[in-house]
């Protein structure tokens, strides 16, 4: 995630831009954010994309995935070309290289390239599935989640409000199904028995294989959840 001047006067700065993998029947894309309004990426936003290399890149990143289920190993997009990030939302056609992320002992992140050509990759309008930019927002009270997935493959990402903070994508199984109408309308889930920290935490407050209970605001439904495979964590650049 970098950034250019643009290359004449008054020029606005274009951006590289990531996108965390998540999910296996059906791939959702995370953007990767920042909260300084300089980097270009802050925007806390879900995708989903459609790849269009008849599954190739798919089948290369459960495969990966497969061999590095119980390491700290992550799997994103790259964009090797420049782009602002609301474009986006109008529908955008751009191509990509997936990523394996490795994250070391001392917390910092090595980004290993997996494909040697770039992959064709479509944005339609309905494919934004949710954004926001970041800045300014206040802290929830308590933790909260943004939701999104299909059927039995559930994710959740930290609402993000103000920095410093840090950002999560987590798999989660339900003890029943959550309606998709309510998934629809990407809802956020509150957990009330934990309070936020508001501020930066080192290490997530939801440990794989825990039980937790939570509220989908706007809808009143109580989603009891058990905690999966951490799919992105990160509390250092977001907040630079």
């Amino acid at each position: 995630m970098t950034t250019t001047p643009g290359s004449a006067p008054g020029d606005r700065p274009e951006h590289f831009h990531r996108f965390l993998l998540l999910g296996r029947k059906r791939i959702f894309f995370y953007h990767l954010a920042q909260y300084d309004p300089k980097s270009g990426h802050d925007y806390q936003a879900v995708f989903s994309f459609a790849v269009k290399d008849d599954g190739e890149l798919k089948t290369r990143y459960l495969e990966d995935l497969a061999k590095n289920e119980h390491k700290r190993v992550f799997h994103s997009l790259r964009c090797p070309h420049r782009f602002e990030l609301p474009e986006l939302r109008n529908g955008k056609e751009f191509t990509a290289h997936l990523e394996r992320v490795v994250v070391e002992e001392n917390g910092s992140r090595t980004f290993q390239t997996l494909t040697t050509t770039e992959t064709p990759v479509e944005c339609k309008k309905e494919d934004v599935l949710s954004f926001r930019k970041l800045g300014g927002r206040p802290y929830p009270g308590s933790l909260t989640y943004l939701v999104f997935g299909e059927g039995d493959e559930i994710h959740l990402a930290h609402h993000l409000a103000a920095r410093p903070n840090w950002d999560e994508a987590v798999s989660v199984t339900t003890s029943e199904a959550i309606d998709p109408a309510a998934l629809q309308k990407f809802p956020t889930l509150v957990i009330g028995s934990i309070r936020d920290a508001h501020g930066t935490l080192v290490e997530s407050p939801l440990k794989n294989g825990q039980q937790f209970q939570g509220r989908l605001r706007g809808t009143g439904l109580t989603v009891d959840f058990t905690v999966g495979r951490q799919g992105w964590w990160n509390h250092t650049s977001l907040n630079n």
